[in-house]
């Protein structure tokens, strides 16, 4: 691939290239673009904007960008707002010139992938606007498209969430049927402890479950399903020790009952497994 696609400051377990590589084969196959090459001559030249039709937050114009230059190195990109801004509808978010055919093969791909991290960026900034003031950090989730979990995750940071665990690798998460396998919550925790590993998240859905938790050595408690009423309690009664992280259910009309209950932190699944795609474009343009 072409050497100056630009660093999207992703983790290093992504590899943008790769990423480039196997979405324009989704849509190439061994054949290519049958109607560009067949309708556009080989010298044609495009002028166009990437513009959004929708308020959003943008993410991804990175990736975007890569798409354009994989195909064209020599594409005039001007990028006229960043990822992680807010913008409103219609605003241009990039101009660019390149070989026609290739803008217009690389035309759907760069599209969905801003359309869908722009979404996820845009639900996001949603609930981190509702639970301002409150002191709560928002918090993404592994629920999130297989294959995409870093770009989603990506996506949340720039609406303004923090990450949670990447995977399965980075933290014990202790979650029922753990505490079911294993023999208790004490137990659950004993054996991760003694296994060396630093962070244990314990899930818990009963407020006689979290002093167990703790004394067997939980460094994060995850206080699931809980309502309002029962989380003032939890936090009460941990009373800082560890941080506390409220999960399940949670959507716009109850966030923020649920942070004002000093949690340290909700989790919402809903941010990657519930946006819509933000609507954008690509517009040939004359001038």
């Amino acid at each position: 691939m072409n050497a100056a696609l630009p660093d999207v400051g992703l983790p290093a377990q992504f590899v943008v290239d790769a990423f480039v590589a196997s979405t324009l084969a989704e849509d190439l196959s061994t054949i290519g673009d049958i109607t560009s090459n067949a309708v556009i001559p080989a010298d044609a030249r495009f002028t166009g904007v990437m513009d959004s039709r929708d308020p959003i937050v943008v993410a991804g114009l990175d990736l975007a960008e890569a798409f354009f230059r994989t195909l064209d190195p020599d594409v005039r990109i001007d990028r006229l707002v960043q990822d992680g801004q807010q913008v409103a509808a219609g605003t241009i978010l990039m101009r660019l010139e390149g070989v026609g055919r290739a803008m217009l093969t690389a035309e759907r791909s760069a599209l969905n992938t801003v359309q869908h991290l722009s979404g996820v960026a845009t639900m996001t900034r949603a609930y981190v606007d509702a639970i301002a003031g409150t002191g709560a950090i928002l918090l993404d989730t592994r629920k999130t498209i297989p294959g995409l979990r870093v770009l989603e995750k990506y996506a949340t940071r720039m609406g303004g969430a923090q990450n949670h665990r990447m995977g399965l690798w980075d933290a014990a998460m202790i979650k029922d049927n753990h505490v079911a396998v294993a023999g208790g919550v004490a137990e659950a925790v004993r054996r991760a402890r003694d296994a060396g590993i630093a962070h244990i998240i314990v899930e818990v859905d009963r407020i006689d479950q979290i002093a167990p938790a703790l004394t067997a050595g939980a460094t994060h408690l995850l206080l699931d399903n809980m309502p309002p009423a029962m989380l003032r309690e939890a936090v009460a009664l941990v009373g800082g020790r560890v941080p506390t992280e409220a999960s399940g259910g949670v959507n716009l009309d109850t966030i923020r009952a649920i942070a004002e209950t000093g949690v340290t932190y909700v989790s919402v699944g809903r941010l990657t497994q519930s946006a819509p795609a933000a609507d954008i474009g690509l517009d040939f343009t004359t001038a």
